[in-house]
């Protein structure tokens, strides 16, 4: 039921330390809970250069003198738990592990209700996999307050069982889809004119599968491939394709805003989601650019992981990949660039663009407030 905005709404505080100008699951909750009537403010910082969202709500702006490693994580969550103390909530709201020791120990001390979200097995990630004394540090903190949580959320139904059978924490579950029918300004990919497009858009990090895309591209013609975003890994990608001599058949266009993303997305042929099994969290993967890719029409083609199999057969809207080996990758890619082939996958997003949106899978957050 909608609440009305009043001076005494529930208060909801919001923390993210992702940038607020691209986190699309946090903005999209953000606004949710703000339609809801919930007072909604917004906590993260700002990577300059890059738009700030529109938002009906407020955004707290932390302006970090540290960007990554301890220091930041070290900085940000002192800067939250003193944020945290002073202003006026009802709801600690905690997107990630990487938040939740602020928001945790003010939520004791201000006796609050607080609201976990976990993206993904973040213990499990692969930058902490390669780093075990890191890894331990996170799965301290995860082990010594999940076990405590009454309300929290994840991604997909492979992480809440994982959690439950570690911790005995059944956690609900709202999949990062995208929204209906989402308005989109007209733009069109440059230099890729009479040219069919395989698409991955997302952050160029490791284990992605984007590698293996481009050693497929020099058996595929008449197509190119083109990289959406930025990451860790851009200039080891750019380098790699210089090396084959493929800028004629892969390019980056970096980030795309979002308000023009599905744009870009709407004139791809194949969208790609080739995540590798290089730890629990990309194995229980279940990336929300595949959702984006059904609703903006396009077939997809995606690892053979649980969690994205099961997408594939049950609404039977693309494929899993065959092999990684670049032919045998390269002759699947050709196969599914002929519209008549995927003609059947095309059919069927009709009812998955139905099922899979945030307007459904939303109501799940207002419903576990409700409780």
């Amino acid at each position: 039921m909608k609440r009305e905005k009043k001076s005494d709404a529930l208060q909801i505080l919001i923390s993210d330390t992702n940038d607020l100008g691209t986190d699309k699951r946090v903005l999209k909750t953000a606004q949710t809970l703000a339609q809801a009537g919930y007072d909604i403010t917004l906590i993260g910082r700002y990577i300059t250069g890059r738009e700030l969202p529109k938002v009906t709500y407020t955004l707290k702006i932390f302006k970090m003198w540290f960007n990554s490693g301890f220091k930041f994580y070290a900085e940000f969550n002192i800067r939250l738990f003193f944020y945290l103390l002073l202003k006026k909530a009802t709801i600690f709201w905690a997107n990630d592990l990487d938040t939740l020791p602020a928001n945790f120990l003010a939520s004791r001390i201000r006796r609050k209700k607080i609201v976990y979200d976990s993206h993904e097995l973040f213990t499990e990630v692969p930058e902490l996999v390669s780093h075990p004394h890191v890894q331990k540090i996170w799965t301290t903190i995860e082990r010594f307050i999940l076990p405590k949580l009454k309300h929290s959320i994840t991604v997909c139904d492979s992480i809440s069982d994982y959690y439950y059978r570690k911790y005995g924490v059944r956690m609900y579950v709202v999949r990062n889809v995208p929204e209906c029918n989402m308005p989109t300004k007209t733009s069109e990919i440059p230099f890729v004119s009479q040219k069919k497009i395989i698409l991955y858009q997302g952050a160029l990090n490791v284990g992605r599968g984007i590698e293996q895309i481009i050693d497929a591209m020099p058996y595929i013609d008449h197509a190119v491939f083109v990289i959406i975003g930025t990451g860790t890994i851009d200039t080891e990608l750019k380098t790699k394709v210089n090396t084959m001599k493929l800028t004629d058949k892969v390019l980056f266009t970096g980030r795309i805003p979002y308000a023009e993303l599905t744009a870009y997305t709407r004139q791809a042929s194949v969208g790609i989601s080739a995540e590798q099994n290089t730890g629990l969290s990309y194995y229980y993967a279940l990336p929300n650019k595949l959702f984006d890719y059904i609703q903006a029409d396009v077939p997809v083609l995606v690892s053979d992981l649980p969690e994205m199999r099961q997408i594939i057969e049950t609404y039977r809207v693309g494929e899993l990949i065959e092999s990684f080996n670049p032919k045998q990758l390269a002759r699947q890619i050709v196969r599914m660039l002929d519209d008549k082939y995927t003609a059947k996958y095309t059919e069927n997003m009709v009812i998955a663009k139905q099922t899979l949106c945030w307007e459904k899978e939303s109501r799940i957050i207002l419903d576990m407030l409700n409780i």
